[in-house]
């Protein structure tokens, strides 16, 4: 056992050892990359002096501009319009994108119309089997033929005062009612004709000859693209937003294209479900393909100041003051950078409205802003208004 114990020692003492010398080991490298960068820095500092020197030596105003003088770009504050958009995403849609369903129910007897053919309104599209109907016109068709002249002839012994009035007021009764009945069934056997509701392209036949036809069954798909608009789900925090004919910016990424439109209607109700209301924005005919569902990105204002204070939102920093900006100050000739604490409103392509804390006399330091502290002195190498 003590034996034992004793390897036990002398194998824990080696892990021990190697533990340190491994941990020895890599101080030791961090203590030589350091001393190497700092080699490094030295070496690039006096590179740095003597190119100062250099410079100097052919550019005297290099020389003026040398040490603590930060050289900058400016930019002035002045009142503009300042707008806000939202994106919310939208489908292409068609108010004549239409599903074609049977109205009577039937075998199918025939297709008249092939997918991706071009069609006119009420053309004939699907012809479904009516020799049942057929049977019962014909019927119906004999006796009113009866009936017909039946009534004549009552009506005859009627005026002749032959006769009671009930008989007459019957026979009139039983060509009324087969009339009736016969309009009821010439409208069945209408129905049994499928025709196209409008002018447009056939996109989908899902049905075959032979096939049962049910009412309600789809048939045929049928789509005119002359008539498509965009339709979005706007979150209800925007009620009160947007109204219908404000201008709309359009992309459509499939094609890459980008469009401007116009609000066509704003809902009034909000879907319960997910808490928004939709919006129908016009889509006018274009020269390129576009597809019922396809996505689209639109660009909606909600907000807009005519008479803004917008500065560079990359201009807007913060500190344990909050946000503020770098203004330039001038004192007996020296041009400082001066912090100018301000409130933020809201922000669009790249610029912030300011709500307070500008004046509009302000010329704030565009570039070279990040290398500026307070109080430094700067030069200013271009103005931009």
């Amino acid at each position: 056992m003590k034996i034992h114990l004793n390897a036990l020692f002398f194998f824990l003492s080696l892990l021990l050892l190697s533990a340190c010398g491994e941990q020895t080991s890599d101080i030791e490298a961090k203590k030589n990359k350091l001393s190497e960068i700092r080699t490094q820095a030295l070496t690039l500092k006096a590179e740095i002096a003597q190119l100062e020197n250099e410079i100097a030596q052919l550019d005297p105003e290099f020389g003026k501009n040398a040490g603590n003088v930060i050289l900058v770009s400016t930019t002035n504050v002045i009142p503009q319009q300042f707008e806000h958009k939202i994106e919310v995403r939208g489908a292409v849609e068609s108010k004549k994108n239409v599903l074609i369903s049977a109205e009577i129910g039937g075998r199918i007897e025939s297709i008249k119309a092939t997918e991706g053919q071009r069609v006119s309104k009420g053309q004939i599209l699907v012809l479904l089997d009516a020799d049942i109907i057929r049977n019962n016109i014909a019927e119906l068709k004999t006796s009113l033929d009866l009936a017909n002249i039946i009534h004549e002839r009552q009506s005859n012994l009627w005026e002749k005062k032959i006769g009671t009035e009930i008989q007459y007021l019957e026979s009139k009764n039983a060509v009324e009612s087969l009339e009736r009945r016969l309009t009821t069934v010439n409208s069945q056997l209408a129905q049994a004709t499928v025709r196209a509701p409008f002018s447009g392209s056939i996109d989908e036949i899902p049905v075959k000859v032979g096939e049962m036809a049910t009412p309600g069954l789809p048939l045929v798909r049928i789509v005119n693209p002359n008539d498509m608009y965009i339709k979005a789900d706007v979150s209800e925090n925007y009620i009160g937003k947007f109204n219908k004919g404000e201008a709309v910016d359009v992309h459509l990424p499939a094609q890459n294209q980008n469009l401007i439109s116009r609000i066509a209607s704003v809902s009034q109700v909000i879907n319960k479900e997910n808490r928004t209301f939709s919006i129908e924005v016009e889509l006018s005919p274009v020269d390129f393909v576009l597809k019922p569902n396809q996505v689209s990105i639109l660009k909606l204002k909600d907000y807009q100041n005519d008479n803004a204070f917008v500065v560079p939102t990359k201009l807007i920093q913060r500190d344990d003051k909050g946000t503020f900006v770098y203004i330039t100050a001038t004192n007996d000739n020296t041009v400082t950078a001066q912090k100018l604490h301000i409130e933020t409103g809201l922000s669009f392509n790249s610029q912030t409205e300011i709500i307070s804390g500008l004046k509009g006399n302000e010329v704030l330091v565009d570039q070279g802003f990040r290398d500026v502290t307070e109080g430094v002195e700067i030069q200013v190498a271009t103005a931009q208004n």
